[in-house]
């Protein structure tokens, strides 16, 4: 093996969080490698949060079509996929090539080294064959990759996952997707809105079982109406395929020209080393403390650390971890109000608790709820104003602890409850905010008189 390789810090992984982290701490004059085994930017940008945004506002245009034809006159729209799959390809991607992300990193400083890293000891890394030794410390971002199902004969088929789906340059016909999750959720809409006939297969007994049930209730009602077929509660014993795909649920057969998996993410936490440095490869999540801190010359950012799969909490975390890094005196990590969003239509903004987490913790529990349909807006929008505001609050502080935002901005609705959580503003002062009329923000006032703090 080749002498070792010294520098200040090293990140192992480059996707959302560990980029800025790297960049931000060789522009402060640390002399910083960043390992990447993929693409520098990771999932976020190449096969998450941005192409499949690109499907979801071609695919909600089409709605709007759909809805103009009833409110203001004869409309419609001709359904083509090689725009939003130009877009994703050309524009967001440039073909899935990471070109600019790198040469970013690099101009800051980093030291980019391309391969699989495995820390070897407390601040010591190998990439293949080569070890670095960082003064400092080591960050993990490893991220996550698509969940493998252990379905009988799944792992034998051509199905998708993610990072397939948003390649696709020809609609199939029939599409299935196992996981009716956010992903699952967001694709099979977006699909479905482009001519595809979508089967949506969910064990948990609603869709999107993370979130309130009034949420998951009011989205398989919208799907229903758009002619996605949804099964709940099913146990799939076994996927073929020959020339089609066939998944198998009990006595539920469902044939398909494509598969689309999207039933989780799993960390890849098992083969990087942790036991090197005294952690539990096998844990569900890496520790950290209120810094970031993992262990001896060890942080950790991203997905790993189990506080949500969401780009802007990596992000955040990185500011944490580079204050400590720095010395500097800096935020602690807090995830009292953490907000997230899925964008079908109408878009499901959600943060904090649920109520059923609240009551789990032994939260003297109060809601509060308000249709946005019969807000002066809804009346006023006519169509496409399908939501609601859910509060959820501690009663013994009389604060609010989670709170649902469900509509056509329900994914901005969401940061007004967001800031009331994080900074503890109580109800009763929100209630005397002004309101501009006629806006949905005003459903949170009526959602405040329910809840009656």
């Amino acid at each position: 093996m080749s002498q070792p390789v010294g520098c200040d810090v090293i990140v192992l992984g480059l996707g959302p969080g560990g980029q800025e982290l790297a960049t931000e701490l060789a522009e402060a004059g640390l002399d910083v490698v960043g390992v990447e085994m993929h693409l520098v930017g990771g999932e976020c940008p190449f096969y998450g949060c941005t192409p499949t945004k690109l499907m979801i506002r071609a695919s909600h245009l089409i709605g709007s079509v759909h809805l103009a034809d009833r409110l203001s006159g004869p409309a419609s729209v001709t359904p083509d996929w090689s725009r939003p799959a130009g877009r994703i390809t050309d524009e967001a991607t440039m073909g899935w090539t990471d070109d600019a992300n790198a040469d970013a990193v690099e101009k800051a400083g980093v030291r980019l080294v391309r391969g699989r890293g495995r820390l070897t000891a407390p601040g010591v890394v190998e990439v293949d064959g080569v070890s670095y030794t960082a003064s400092r410390g080591v960050v993990l971002n490893t991220g996550t990759e698509p969940l493998a199902l252990p379905i009988d004969g799944l792992d034998q088929t051509p199905y998708w996952t993610n990072r397939d789906v948003v390649q696709v340059t020809e609609l199939p016909a029939r599409l299935a997707i196992i996981g009716g999750g956010p992903i699952g959720c967001e694709i099979a809409q977006a699909m479905a809105r482009f001519g595809v006939e979508v089967t949506v297969l969910e064990m948990a007994d609603r869709l999107l079982a993370v979130e309130e049930p009034e949420s998951s209730a009011l989205l398989t009602r919208v799907f229903g109406d758009e002619g996605i077929t949804v099964h709940t509660g099913v146990e799939i014993s076994r996927v073929d395929h020959g020339g089609v795909f066939t998944i198998t649920a009990g006595d539920l057969r469902v044939e398909a020209e494509e598969l689309l998996v999207a039933a989780g993410r799993s960390d890849n936490v098992t083969d990087i080393g942790l036991e090197a440095v005294g952690l539990d490869p096998e844990a569900p999540r890496v520790e950290t403390d209120e810094r970031m801190r993992a262990g001896d010359k060890l942080w950790a950012i991203g997905d790993i650390t189990g506080h949500g799969r969401y780009t802007h909490v990596s992000s955040y975390q990185a500011e944490v971890a580079k204050a400590d890094i720095l010395g500097e005196d800096g935020p602690l990590a807090d995830y009292r109000a953490v907000s997230r969003v899925t964008f079908t239509d109408p878009e499901i903004g959600s943060v904090g608790l649920s109520e059923h987490q609240a009551r789990d913790r032994g939260l003297d529990v109060r809601t509060g709820f308000a249709d946005i349909s019969e807000s002066a807006r809804g009346w006023l929008d006519g169509g496409g104003n399908l939501g609601h505001i859910k509060l959820v609050a501690d009663a013994s502080t009389g604060l609010l602890v989670g709170a649902s935002a469900v509509g056509p901005t329900g994914g901005d609705l969401v940061a007004l409850l967001a800031l009331a959580i994080h900074a503890k503003v109580p109800p009763s002062t929100v209630r005397r905010m002004h309101f501009a009329f006629p806006t949905y923000h005003g459903s949170v006032m009526t959602a405040l008189d329910d809840l009656g703090l």
